[in-house]
């Protein structure tokens, strides 16, 4: 059996969307309370692969997670998925009924209440919000209390884990909000949807090169390869002095690519090849999950 660690506790976004990518397969799902401790897991060799959070439609880049993936970890990419961050609002229904201006306190994790932002402002501007470490933990909060003036705002599968109800569902601003989901570690999985190959670089650029950074761009602009995303962050080394994080929609198995990165490392810029992999969008409704 396939052991997958993800950020916990039981029932975040993160557990949904490892569940909807591995529906199928014969895997042990393991939660750990910080990121620290999910990365650390596949390490240690505790788990085959850790579920980690990239990017948000919303919010951009998560540079926590992006950072230790560079600087405090040797694991490889061995995929990634997007998988809509939907959020409702969950409760208690008495006779299967409920009242929102009887709800008096919504408990959730500080980005779930910033995506709902406009939904509480229409509907919940009476009530006390309060914040907690994730989504789940506001259901679990809910449950515990057992009063149908507190409500959470999480996902579908804490609402089941918990066994309450989903008062609004998809009450989030944007509904194009999807989260960019790596999965790391030596076990690529297989999966019988298709994906499309990428690869992720880290190339750090010479200090005395003016110029660099065309330079690099330019290696991949004239064979025609094309970046879906590049980010810069700080090295950690000194101030001013950056990496530049490098998507590429192409594989290390092609002519093309092995020849743009010789040419980079030929200007003296150093080149960290986090792997080439599978990369799947989202196919399925929520409700299918």
């Amino acid at each position: 059996m396939l052991k997958v660690a993800y950020l916990g506790p039981e029932g975040t976004v993160s557990e949904e969307s490892a569940r909807y990518f591995f529906q199928g397969k014969d895997v042990a799902f393991i939660p750990y309370k910080i990121i620290g401790d999910v990365f650390a897991a596949t390490s240690k060799g505790e788990t085959d692969l850790s579920v980690i959070p990239i990017e948000n439609t919303i919010d951009g880049s998560v540079s926590l997670h992006l950072d230790m993936l560079v600087h405090d970890n040797e694991l490889p990419i061995a995929a990634e998925w997007v998988y809509p961050s939907i959020q409702n609002l969950i409760g208690i229904a008495q006779d299967g009924e409920w009242d929102m201006q009887r709800i008096k306190r919504v408990i959730s994790h500080p980005v779930a209440v910033g995506q709902c932002r406009a939904f509480i402002k229409e509907h919940l501007p009476h009530a006390e919000i309060e914040t907690v470490s994730s989504t789940a933990e506001g259901v679990r909060m809910v449950q515990e209390y057992g009063q149908p003036d507190i409500a959470a705002i999480a996902t579908q599968l804490a609402a089941r884990k918990y066994g309450l109800s989903i008062l609004q569902p998809t009450i989030q601003d944007h509904h194009n909000n999807f989260t960019r989901f790596l999965l790391v570690g030596s076990k690529p999985p297989k999966r019988d949807s298709q994906g499309k190959v990428k690869t992720t670089i880290m190339i750090t650029l010479p200090e005395d090169y003016p110029g660099a950074l065309h330079q690099v761009l330019s290696a991949f602009a004239w064979r025609r390869i094309n970046l879906s995303r590049i980010e810069s962050r700080p090295t950690k080394k000194k101030l001013g002095s950056y990496f530049f994080f490098i998507d590429i929609e192409e594989t290390l198995d092609s002519v093309l690519l092995p020849a743009a990165i010789q040419e980079i490392e030929a200007i003296g810029c150093q080149v960290r090849i986090f792997g080439s992999y599978m990369s799947y969008r989202y196919e399925r409704e929520q409700s299918e999950v």
